[in-house]
């Protein structure tokens, strides 16, 4: 009964279920009709995925933030707020590539019809046509312009066929071909000059060094023949290019999570790699071949023993020996493994680990017999089971690193046992009670901070677009200034706070750099140090600014007529600099009582104007 014409709102993530639900203004449980369905298809697969990026390349792009749509044409960059209308990704093409194209495909049209059609349908199947057939989600990491490119290249013929239109329609009183054919090329490359000097400074990449910076200081942060464990692309691939062209760090194991799932690269990761010996993995290839315990599931046993911990070497020895005591029969008939308790522990000798050099002075008391952790009720996927079999074979022998890059559920739990040290996190054998988000050695920070390397982001000459400066680099080299500095004042070391934050400012400045919410915090510490002054530069440059946005954004959402920044962007922002002022007139009121009495007054006066 579910059955229907072009189907398109399904998927299994819980995240994508309510963005389907909000989209399309659906109540909990109600289940999309075939008009919901198409109207998914028109106004976010059509319209947003692929119209907006087509329009991008012939129309003009509002700026490079997310999901920002077509340039509004008419406006000048003086109305904009100063982010946005100095934003290297804004282009404006007057429309001319667009009307240039659309001319050029009815003069082929009428010209050659059966030629124009076989075009016509090129660029439907290389652009709509994929819409229709990948049937993309309602949200994505990135935006995948890329994959409808083919359409944009059959158009751009169109444009250039739109100069022989030129020729034959608009010059037709020039009697002589070659003058005729001359004149119409002179004008029509007034288009592609038009888009080179809009489009060239959005597109420039040069001196940019940030990506493989970013590679060198998470490989930094990890002592020697370390093992470290990486997720997606971003926080991978520069640091096997690091490691593959540059030889960083080829002492340390770089091991990615999301292929950590593959029979092939887990054959890898036993194996050595230039410095690196070969990760202390038990499990065998029958063990984790493909179909082979891809998903161990979390079924509950009532045993209160149980419930209460399992080895996890003994786990692992049945899991590998697939033994019956942890299996259970599914509906297929087969016999699968499962987890049986939400909690694990491993047996250690305390005082043979309190022993070594890594584990500090001050935590030395916490060390235990045994390392217990609440897993979590839910189950192990193949990348989590190699994970966990690393951590029990290794007995502490080789450092062991989370990135910081990570989700949250790739820690396996364990953030309360790991310790910061750059922009990775140590796994210890210790608990620190409470530190959900990890804890910081300020001493191993400092040595690591101070031998990182962030060129070029404070040159201005470098074009930084808001997905390089809202995105990994940028994002994990800030909290890691802030997660230091919010140590050193918490020891009361205000010294040594401020240099650090002197320093964070010096490298990644707000004139290439914008201050985001991570810096939104920084006032609050420079307060806290007795450093009115330096709180108060960077809350009147954020306070000025999200004054600024809102003004302009606020009465652009009551016309709710300029779609330039996208569905739902304009109330994103609103919110995000209402958050701002808010956060920042609350840290001034203990420490800068007229400057918050200036900052409450102004969020005040757009909370009267969007309520």
């Amino acid at each position: 009964n579910g059955k229907m014409l072009l189907p398109r709102v399904w998927s299994q993530d819980p995240n994508h279920m309510s963005l389907y639900r909000s989209k399309l203004n659906l109540a909990e449980g109600q289940r999309p009709s075939l008009f919901k369905n198409l109207e998914f298809m028109f106004t976010h697969q059509f319209g947003h995925m692929y119209w907006r990026y087509f329009i991008w390349n012939f129309w003009g792009r509002a700026s490079d933030i997310s999901d920002a749509a077509a340039t509004n044409i008419f406006e000048n960059k003086k109305d904009l707020p100063s982010l946005y209308a100095q934003n290297k990704g804004r282009t404006n093409y007057y429309a001319l590539p667009l009307i240039l194209g659309i001319l050029g495909f009815l003069y082929m049209y009428f010209k050659r019809d059966k030629d124009a059609i076989v075009m016509f349908l090129l660029f439907f199947f290389t652009g709509l046509g994929l819409v229709i057939y990948l049937n993309s989600p309602p949200v994505e990491p990135r935006e995948r312009d890329y994959i409808y490119v083919g359409s944009f290249y059959f158009f751009a013929i169109w444009i250039g066929v739109g100069v022989m239109a030129i020729a034959d329609y608009v010059l037709k009183f020039i009697k002589n071909g070659v003058a005729k054919a001359g004149v119409a090329t002179v004008i029509a490359l007034f288009v592609p000059v038009l888009m080179a000097k809009q489009a060239w400074a959005g597109h420039d990449r040069s001196d940019r060094y940030h990506q493989v910076d970013f590679a060198r200081n998470l490989l930094n942060s990890c002592e020697k023949n370390a093992i470290l464990f990486t997720g997606g692309d971003n926080d991978t691939f520069p640091l096997w290019y690091a490691q593959e062209v540059e030889g960083v760090r080829t002492d340390v194991r770089v091991c990615n999570l999301s292929l950590l799932g593959t029979d092939w690269y887990i054959e890898q990761m036993k194996r050595k790699t230039y410095e690196s010996e070969a990760l202390p993995i038990s499990l065998e290839t029958d063990n984790y071949y493909k179909g082979i315990n891809d998903q161990i599931p979390f079924v509950e046993n009532s045993n209160p023993q149980i419930q209460a911990g399992i080895n996890l070497k003994e786990f692992l020895k049945l899991v590998k020996s697939n033994d019956p005591a942890i299996q259970m029969q599914v509906s297929s008939g087969d016999l699968i493994n499962v987890l049986p308790s939400p909690n694990f522990y491993l047996d250690m000798n305390a005082e043979e680990v309190a022993g070594m050099s890594f584990v500090p002075q001050n935590y030395k008391s916490l060390v235990k017999d045994r390392m217990e952790w609440n897993f979590g009720k839910r189950d192990i996927l193949k990348n989590d089971l190699v994970v966990l079999d690393i951590i029990a074979q290794n007995n502490w022998k080789r450092p062991i690193y989370f990135s910081g890059t990570l989700a949250p559920n790739s820690y396996l739990n364990l953030k309360e046992f790991c310790q910061l040290e750059g922009y990775a996190y140590r796994l210890m054998p210790f608990k620190v009670a409470g530190a959900k988000d990890g804890f910081v050695n300020p001493e191993v920070m400092e040595k690591n901070i101070n031998r990182m390397q962030w060129r070029n982001l404070n040159n201005e000459k470098v074009y930084y677009d808001s997905e390089t400066y809202l995105k990994v680099p940028i994002v994990t080299a800030r909290f890691a200034f802030l997660r230091l500095v919010d140590q050193l004042v918490r020891e009361g070391k205000k010294a040594e706070a401020e240099k650090y934050l002197d320093k964070s400012l010096e490298v990644m400045p707000d004139k290439t750099i914008p201050f985001d919410q991570l810096v939104g915090n920084y006032p609050i510490f420079y307060y806290e140090i007795g450093k009115v002054e330096k709180a108060r530069k960077i809350a009147d440059i954020m306070v000025n600014r999200a004054d600024e946005e809102l003004k302009y954004f606020i009465e652009k959402n009551r016309s709710s007529n300029d779609r330039q920044w996208g569905d739902g962007n304009i109330q994103q922002i609103i919110q995000s600099d209402m958050r701002t002022i808010q956060m920042l007139y609350s840290a001034a009121e203990q420490y800068d009582k007229p400057q918050a009495d200036k900052y409450k007054k102004i969020y005040e006066t757009h909370l009267a104007k969007i309520q």
